[in-house]
């Protein structure tokens, strides 16, 4: 027996029965002989960890543009954010830790530069809008590794697509919504806990708003601190779970309704904000002037990118875009539509 064999045993006995176990995986799409060691989640997780789109997160926005502070989040602080949340979940739930970790660090892979600002404007050029659920299931598909993908297993790919909720629904109202594994549901709740808190946390430190501006009702049910209110918030998730034997995620309604609240809140005084919406105006033209200048010079990028029979330039263009992080976006703007500084030696 391998020890991946021996790991496969021990989620058999220790799992909760209806957690997702790795043997029972429905596999992935090139079929492909299993390691000794790890199991195929397990694989999944290396393999994007190991990903030059997992590199490349650490310098695109969260909410604050390019930010120069030390301590404010990037998008790869908030897929770590994420995964150890959805690990807590999951443990606590005897849910499978591997396979909610895959998923949670692969989620936002197709994340644009500049955050919600480059996929507003993504979504308004490309043939057929852009949403970033769907881009990062075509970063593991597809654009990894030259054309080749990643071949991850259905399971971290279903949780992949299935994560984003937007404004909507934290808790999946209907089974098309959500996952179909309860690990890719931990992740859609534990992304929910994550942004909610760093964000407002970011939101703080940059004196966007104040303390005292936070609802009432929020501090009230979810305590006046960071590591309070996302003790509150996964706490809640563990307990109302297990209440009615991992049947589905349950929230209590208070803690749902102070999550709503927070999330609304900073919708309106954070994301929606004057001071953003300016930053975020500025991207935009970025992207665009960029999205214009490779439709007209498409060979620039053919050989940077992976080729497909079906796909138009503007499929390319919009994946060479997407892929950028904020500052090489900045850095290829500058170069292609500033002019240099002409720099003139004096005679000595």
């Amino acid at each position: 027996m391998t020890i991946r064999q021996e790991i496969e045993e021990r989620e058999k006995g220790y799992l909760h029965r209806r957690a997702c176990l790795s043997v029972n995986s429905k596999g992935r799409r090139l079929q492909e002989e299993e390691g000794e060691i790890r199991t195929c989640f397990q694989r999944d997780r290396d393999r994007i960890i190991h990903s030059k789109s997992f590199r490349r997160l650490k310098h695109k926005t969260q909410v604050f543009l390019a930010p120069r502070g030390d301590h404010y989040r990037t998008r790869l602080t908030h897929v770590l954010e994420v995964a150890q949340i959805s690990r807590t979940i999951a443990r606590a739930l005897r849910l499978n830790e591997d396979l909610t970790e895959a998923v949670a660090l692969g989620h936002d892979l197709g994340h644009t530069p500049f955050g919600h600002a480059g996929e507003s404007v993504l979504r308004e050029l490309c043939k057929g809008g852009f949403n970033h659920y769907v881009q990062s299931l075509r970063v593991v598909d597809f654009l990894e590794k030259n054309g080749r993908g990643l071949n991850l297993t259905h399971e971290v790919r279903n949780g992949i697509i299935k994560h984003s909720k937007g404004m909507g629904n934290i808790l999946p109202r209907n089974k098309k919504e959500g996952a179909e594994t309860l690990e890719g549901q931990v992740v859609r709740v534990s992304d929910v806990i994550a942004y909610v808190n760093h964000d407002l946390d970011d939101a703080l430190r940059a004196e966007a708003i104040k303390e005292a501006d936070i609802p009432h009702d929020v501090v009230t049910i979810l305590g006046n601190r960071h590591s309070k209110r996302i003790d509150a918030m996964v706490k809640d998730v563990i307990y109302n779970t297990l209440s009615v034997d991992l049947e589905s995620l349950k929230m209590s309604d208070d803690v749902l309704h102070a999550i709503e609240m927070l999330r609304a809140f900073l919708n309106e005084r954070v994301y929606e904000s004057e001071f953003l919406k300016t930053e975020f105006n500025k991207a935009k033209f970025i992207l665009k002037n960029l999205y214009d200048f490779y439709i007209n010079h498409p060979e620039l990028i053919t050989n940077q990118m992976p080729k497909e029979a079906d796909s138009d330039i503007s499929q390319m263009v919009c994946d060479f875009i997407a892929g950028m992080t904020d500052r090489f976006a900045l850095m290829t703007y500058e170069k292609i539509f500033i002019p240099k500084r002409w720099t003139v030696f004096e005679e000595r």
